[in-house]
């Protein structure tokens, strides 16, 4: 029996003296790093305008209402391409017919006949010419014609996204050499990078008005903010 004892006590001893002496080869040293998220907004002009507008007619029957709203339409298409619009850029975006009701006190709603409904998106790619587009639609169309909104808009972004990043890139190296400034060491190499947002734009502030001089549509294009938010993470030596 103690024979048997010693030998089954050997090897426990063998074994717990061996993970005593593999700890210290197994242990590593911490990796030592800074993540830091930085943004980077370049402010633009835009160069392009989003023009949304209905032409809409009421009449007696859908037909007729349809019938008349498609001349109009057609109206608006020749007054673009009149402008230098491509076709392209002329889309129609819904078509629509369906009963008018008018409604009083003593009758109720009474049917007095259908509204026809064709609603166009139009993209003015010079900017500056927009008022002057507006204008002339307005006066192809006359009363028929509802003007939904005018939105200036950076038609290619990816110069300004480009410097957008850079300026992410550099803001986020500045607060990472901070922060290893303030903690006593340096940066190393780049571990870790994720663009979180490109690129995120702001509509500007839009004003569409009357020329005090010449009485003509003047659309402000303000600026527009190009933003890129992006993370990343330094070594720290």
């Amino acid at each position: 029996m103690k024979l048997t004892k010693k030998l089954i006590a050997i090897p426990v001893v063998a074994l717990v003296a061996a993970a005593a002496f593999a700890l210290p080869a197994s242990a590593a040293t911490p990796e030592r790093y800074v993540t830091v998220n930085a943004e980077g907004v370049v402010q633009v002009t835009p160069d392009a305008v989003r023009l949304n507008a209905n032409v809409v007619h009421i009449a007696g029957t859908s037909a007729e209402a349809l019938s008349k709203t498609s001349a109009a339409a057609s109206k608006v298409r020749a007054a673009l391409v009149a402008k230098k619009i491509a076709t392209k850029d002329i889309k129609t975006t819904s078509i629509s017919v369906y009963p008018e009701y008018n409604y009083t006190q003593d009758k109720g709603s009474v049917q007095i006949g259908y509204r026809a409904t064709q609603s166009f998106e139009v993209i003015i790619r010079n900017a500056t010419s927009a008022g002057a587009v507006v204008d002339d639609v307005v006066a192809a169309a006359g009363d028929s014609i509802q003007i939904q909104g005018a939105t200036p808009f950076v038609l290619d972004s990816a110069k300004a996204t480009a410097s957008a990043r850079a300026a992410a890139v550099s803001n986020a190296r500045a607060k990472a050499k901070s922060y290893a400034t303030l903690l006593g060491v340096k940066l190393g190499k780049v571990t870790y990078l994720v663009e979180n947002s490109s690129p995120v734009s702001y509509v500007p502030v839009m004003g569409v008005a009357k020329s005090a001089d010449t009485g003509a549509t003047e659309i402000d294009l303000g600026n527009q903010d190009v933003t890129v938010s992006i993370t990343i993470r330094w070594s720290l030596l």
